[in-house]
């Protein structure tokens, strides 16, 4: 067990902000490592937990029983790196503030360095860098190594700064700095730091540390397709400028695509039924795909899943049926005025798309 803190005399100068999912193993090897090394410095760490499985939250809140230091905030129905990250800075009072992951990967022995590097004035964040001389990537797969590599050269899309490691979760920076990023950032996915650089209202300047990234004693990965994908989210929404939500226009992409399995379906229909009947079955069709793939790519955070799925499909048809009645009766009447049959099969599936976009969100990918 970590040893009991004293309370703090002076003021408090450094919060670690840990955010952490099914991370129990590793609380108090990572308290222990934070005591070691921030000898002589006023310090908290705020644990930042996505109301893990294996109840990290509650393994945190035992050890804050006896160590002053510690603080936990237990996150129900959220989820997510970077909100949780910013959760946290926004629960501090410390001029300073580092971030680093739960799973002992992070080299704690660079924080007072760090610190040291900010109190001298002269930079708004220190970057702990596997990419700089002195730096590596210790014993990760080659595979991730690709993926950190290749992710690396996207960033530079949104951000200018000649970042050898804008990949890295491992960071300290002023308060100041993060006051002036926060209402622009996006909150999107895993990579907060490339969130704060592609949101930071004036240039950060900035200096980068070597580390070498050590292996996981405990627990597992969470690298997986979706923080791949939650990365790329990111990326398209710092390039749409803040104009509209990323969500908007991975759904204006579905709908788009909807329109194409409409239009064909209610072509290939044509041969067989009436023009009502064909536009009705398009619609369903059409409906029916936009759910699929909006499931799979525009709510992946909030994926349904088994019964769920089946509850949300059936939700979806149920909150779009004005929307479906108006897409028909719209259709139907463009059709009897002697318009095209894909012209009013169109305007009939424009107006389903906005009506499916603005229900949905409310009612079928609702947080639980």
């Amino acid at each position: 067990m970590p040893l009991e803190q004293p309370v703090r005399a002076g003021a408090l100068e450094l919060s670690v902000v840990v955010p952490s999912f099914n991370e129990r193993d590793n609380v108090e090897p990572l308290i222990e490592r934070l005591t070691k090394v921030l000898a002589g410095i006023e310090w908290e760490v705020i644990y930042v937990d996505d109301d893990s499985s294996d109840r990290t939250y509650a393994k945190v809140r035992e050890v804050a029983q006896t160590n002053r230091r510690v603080r936990c905030i237990h996150r129900i129905g959220r989820r997510g790196l970077s909100t949780a990250v910013i959760e946290g800075v926004l629960a501090s009072s410390a001029p300073y503030i580092a971030v680093m992951d739960a799973d002992l990967q992070h080299d704690e022995a660079i924080l007072p360095d760090m610190l040291e590097a900010l109190k001298g004035g002269g930079f708004d964040i220190v970057v702990g860098s596997r990419s700089v001389e002195g730096g590596g990537h210790g014993e990760m797969e080659s595979h991730r190594v690709t993926i950190s590599a290749v992710a690396t050269r996207l960033a530079h899309f949104v951000v200018s700064a000649e970042l050898a490691d804008p990949m890295s979760g491992y960071f300290m920076m002023t308060r100041p700095a993060f006051e002036g990023a926060v209402r622009r950032l996006s909150g999107q996915g895993f990579k907060i730091l490339l969130d704060l650089f592609a949101s930071a209202p004036t240039p950060y300047r900035f200096k980068e540390l070597p580390f070498t990234f050590r292996a996981r004693l405990h627990g597992e990965s969470k690298l997986d397709s979706l923080v791949v994908w939650e990365y790329l989210m990111l990326l398209l929404d710092k390039m749409a400028g803040g104009v509209l939500p990323v969500r908007f226009i991975l759904f204006a992409a579905v709908g788009g695509s909807g329109v194409v399995v409409h239009l064909a379906v209610l072509r290939t229909l044509l041969m067989f039924s009436s023009f009502t009947v064909s536009q009705a079955v398009a619609t369903v069709t059409a409906m029916t795909s936009n759910f699929a793939l909006n499931n799979l790519l525009t709510y992946r955070d909030k994926r349904l899943k088994g019964a769920r799925f089946v509850r949300g499909l059936l939700s979806f048809y149920a909150v779009c049926a004005v929307g479906a009645i108006a897409n028909v009766g719209i259709a139907s009447a463009a059709f009897a005025e002697n318009y095209s049959w894909w012209l009013s099969g169109l305007a009939g599936a424009m107006v389903g798309v906005v009506w499916n976009y603005a229900v949905s969100a409310v009612f079928t990918w609702r947080q639980h």
